[in-house]
């Protein structure tokens, strides 16, 4: 693990020791948790832009997935 030293505005400091003294952590294990899931969900946006950039090359055809069709019968449901 490094130190490392970040330029934070005030208001945004204070409101993370507010909420870091709630969740009973501190400063720093909150920092890194916020910072995981916003890495998170920037990898999960880009594989959405990967994949609607796809289907815009190409597109998907009329009878693409009937070949599923017939996979997906639960029987009575």
């Amino acid at each position: 693990m490094r130190t490392i030293q970040m330029t934070l505005d005030d208001d945004l400091v204070r409101d993370v020791d507010h909420v870091s003294k709630l969740l009973n952590t501190n400063r720093s294990a909150f920092t890194r948790k916020a910072l995981r899931e916003a890495l998170a969900r920037y990898n999960l946006e880009q594989l959405e832009h990967k994949h609607r950039a796809g289907y815009e090359r190409k597109p998907v055809v009329g009878d693409e997935f009937s070949v599923w069709e017939a996979e997906q019968d639960w029987g009575d449901e």
